[in-house]
């Protein structure tokens, strides 16, 4: 299947709903400096697919995945702190951690296809 657009990968637009999920969960977060890591982990996250994507070749698209698998990573890691913190509940843990793993899975998909191609 040929992608015309980054807007078409399901793991960009998984990014994107995990971008909104943690924007509403920690919107009212006083820790500013935690609160702007993690937000600025999941916008990384579909900023390089995107980014990646609009380069044009399959090498530096694998380049960016890998980043973009690697903010999946830390968002995952900040999201055990903010539940050892207390800033957000076990449900919404679960929800943010099932996301970026799930997000992290289709992107090493997408790189094994692209390697693969």
């Amino acid at each position: 299947m040929k992608i015309d657009k980054f807007e078409d990968i399901k793991a960009w637009q998984k990014a994107r709903e995990l971008v909104f999920l943690v924007y509403k969960i920690f919107k009212l977060n006083k820790d500013y400096r935690f609160r702007d890591q993690i937000q600025s982990a999941a916008v990384s996250i579909m900023n390089n697919i995107s980014e990646g994507f609009e380069r044009r070749g399959d090498r530096e698209l694998s380049r960016f995945l890998y980043i973009s698998k690697g903010s999946c990573g830390e968002v995952r890691s900040m999201s055990y702190i903010a539940m050892d913190l207390k800033y957000i509940t076990i449900a919404e843990f679960n929800l943010i951690n099932e996301s970026s793993l799930e997000i992290s899975r289709m992107l090493s998909g997408f790189i094994k296809s692209l390697n693969t191609a």
